[in-house]
């Protein structure tokens, strides 16, 4: 039975869920496709060490809610970071905490992607553990587009899915990878027509394995993808904070801003 509760204290934009073992974690802002606004990206930061400490947990569902499972950053979201230095500083910070908390999570995390994963999206599905994609879902890092440096997930874990080459083509133009191509080149691991079901069935079978076998494997495997998102995490936070001062993000996020009006 599914609790009726949201947990971990979240803000509305993360609704958490138990389902005995399981933790179904939904980004929740359908109306705007679960873009990132300011609750939705403290909440991330702050979840995941909440989750590692829930001793009941043994594997978790990420997804979101309605159509989308992110479109990205929310252009007003934006345009404050890029305005306010002290909310922009505070941000970044989340970012690397959100970063580090699910590359150290305990709890195996299977994304469920029903939809487009963009920007930070993407990013979530790049430090899952296990991904499922609608057959017509796609990814996309569309940061270089808009004038940032993208110091999530992305550069810093694709270079360990895929080949370095194809890491740079992605980042580099932003361009959409199709479920399909995501699985063929290894950022996916199927195309499924229901990813939730599957990821379901899937975080089922491993929360029925041994814990301590099942942690510290994963732990194993995550000892390189630590090693490697802090050879560039300083870097890349701080290369990002830079950027929101740019004279082409301010130009581009304006533009963005009059078409989407």
């Amino acid at each position: 039975m599914t609790d009726t509760q949201s947990l971990y204290g979240m803000p509305d934009e993360i609704d958490v869920r138990a389902d005995g073992p399981l933790r179904i974690i939904t980004l929740n802002r359908p109306d705007a496709l679960n873009a990132v606004n300011d609750a939705l990206h403290t909440g991330l930061a702050r979840l995941w060490p909440r989750l590692s400490e829930d001793r009941d947990a043994r594997a978790a569902v990420l997804t979101g809610a309605g159509r989308a499972f992110s479109a990205g950053g929310d252009f007003t979201y934006l345009d404050e970071l890029r305005r306010d230095p002290v909310l922009r500083a505070r941000s970044i910070a989340h970012g690397r905490d959100l970063v580090l908390g699910m590359a150290r999570c305990r709890v195996p995390v299977v994304a469920a992607v029903n939809g487009p994963a963009v920007g930070l999206g993407c990013s979530l599905v790049a430090l899952s553990d296990i991904v499922y994609m609608a057959e017509s879902a796609y990814l996309a890092d569309p940061h270089v587009q808009v004038g940032l440096v993208a110091a999530d997930g992305g550069p810093l874990t694709w270079p360990l899915h895929t080949s370095l080459l194809l890491a740079k083509e992605y980042a580099l133009t932003g361009a959409r990878i199709p479920a399909e191509r995501a699985v063929a080149v290894g950022l996916a691991n199927h195309a499924v027509a229901d990813p939730v079901a599957e990821a379901l069935a899937c975080a089922k079978r491993i929360a029925g394995l041994p814990r301590q076998a099942v942690e510290s494997t994963k732990r194993v495997l995550n000892m390189h993808l630590e090693r490697a998102v802090l050879a560039t995490l300083d870097y890349a936070t701080t290369a990002e904070e830079q950027s929101f001062r740019t004279e082409d993000f301010r130009a581009t996020l304006a533009r963005l801003t009059a078409r989407d009006d």
